[in-house]
């Protein structure tokens, strides 16, 4: 199974079963000269710099790509709570930073739907804030 990405702090339909540790992935990326360059005139008329899109774009792959190689080291199913994070190493140069929980995971079972009976329609008919299936399912917290 491939590693599953998440930025919420579960996995929807999953049961997070462990939590293994933070994982992370980053690459810091320095702009190509000749690209500045048409970027500053761009930059004049306005638009899209599509240089920079692609660059950014690279760089959150290469992220990604090395944080899993990070997880699938743990033995992890997924990885919960993504972030990305990015920051100025120096003129030029920016990292590109990605991080989130690496955990083990197991499709839940799905929930049986009630007794088709007339008793139990009419009886939901009158009560409809009566759940068919849990709501409050438990839910993994990686932060605690």
């Amino acid at each position: 199974m491939a590693v599953q990405l998440s930025n919420l702090e579960h996995l929807p339909n999953y049961q997070i079963t462990e939590r293994l540790d933070v994982v992370y992935g980053s690459t810091v990326r320095s702009k190509h000269v000749g690209k500045d360059l048409f970027a500053g005139l761009k930059n004049i008329v306005g638009g899209e710099l599509t240089a920079y899109t692609e660059l950014l774009e690279e760089s959150r792959q290469e992220a990604i790509d090395r944080m899993i190689v990070k997880a699938e080291a743990l033995g992890a199913d997924a990885i919960v709570g993504l972030r990305f994070s990015t920051s100025s190493i120096a003129q030029g140069a920016s990292e590109l930073f990605v991080y989130g929980t690496a955990v083990r995971a197991v499709p839940q079972q799905q929930f049986q739907n009630p007794p088709s009976d007339s008793h139990h329609l009419s009886a939901q008919r009158m009560n409809p804030q009566t759940p068919t299936a849990p709501d409050d399912l438990p839910r993994f917290n990686p932060f605690g």
